[in-house]
């Protein structure tokens, strides 16, 4: 006996930006996982898109929907080189947190090749430039939340620099804006990547419409019995 017990390692929330253009995924891997995250979901009515108390639609258009709902996540992530260079990570100890908040940021920034090559073309006097595509963005929360998500946007604090000013620890403040089949075309892996989710989500709500009866009966089962018992 040496005293160790297997203890199951927690997975690890990420960010994983799929980039068609590119062969390698840019991934953020939470250093540790928040204790909370904030969902707000905003039906979306047929009417005006969105619900909301000003709703003036047509009596019979009053319950129907126009898609899956509005879904905004916020949840605050927490960086520190120095625990990262306690885990032998070499990069942390000469670049503390700077690449996981430079691969972060990238998600927010098009290629600059897509930029030099648009600024050639605006050179040329093409008349009309195409926006540049952002990578598919997946919010990974455990195997059954795999989201696609826009980044909406993000505060730092960063809390600590070493002698070279070289962040070593911050907090991400994190804005996400969930992309359903109601946002994306039906070409799109995260179209079919959210209905997935709903199926899922779906059958958790039958499971959870099914046991509710169940521990119902119980409870008044058990003030049934006590009241016999007196």
């Amino acid at each position: 006996m040496t005293g160790v017990t297997d203890v199951p390692r927690a997975l690890r929330g990420a960010l994983v930006a799929v980039d068609e253009s590119s062969p390698v995924a840019s991934t953020v891997v939470f250093q540790y996982n928040p204790e909370e995250m904030t969902r707000r979901l905003r039906a979306r009515s047929a009417a005006a898109g969105t619900d909301d108390d000003a709703y003036g639609g047509a009596r019979d258009e009053a319950l129907r929907l126009d898609g899956a709902p509005i879904e905004t996540i916020s949840l605050a992530v927490e960086l520190d080189a120095n625990d990262r260079a306690a885990a032998e990570d070499p990069a942390a100890a000469l670049l503390g947190v700077y690449p996981q908040l430079s691969a972060l940021e990238m998600m927010l920034y098009p290629q600059s090749a897509t930029v030099l090559a648009n600024d050639a073309l605006a050179l040329l006097g093409t008349i009309e430039l195409v926006p540049p595509r952002a990578p598919l963005t997946l919010f990974v929360w455990g195997p059954g939340r795999v989201l696609p998500v826009r980044l909406s946007g993000f505060s730092i604090a960063e809390q600590a620099y070493d002698a070279d000013l070289t962040p070593l620890r911050a907090r991400v403040d994190l804005e996400l804006r969930v992309l359903s089949y109601s946002d994306l075309p039906v070409t799109d892996p995260g179209y079919h990547l959210f209905l997935v989710h709903q199926v899922a989500k779906e059958a958790l709500a039958v499971l959870g419409s099914v046991s509710a009866p169940l521990r119902l009966g119980a409870v008044a089962a058990g003030i049934s019995a006590g009241g016999a018992a007196r």
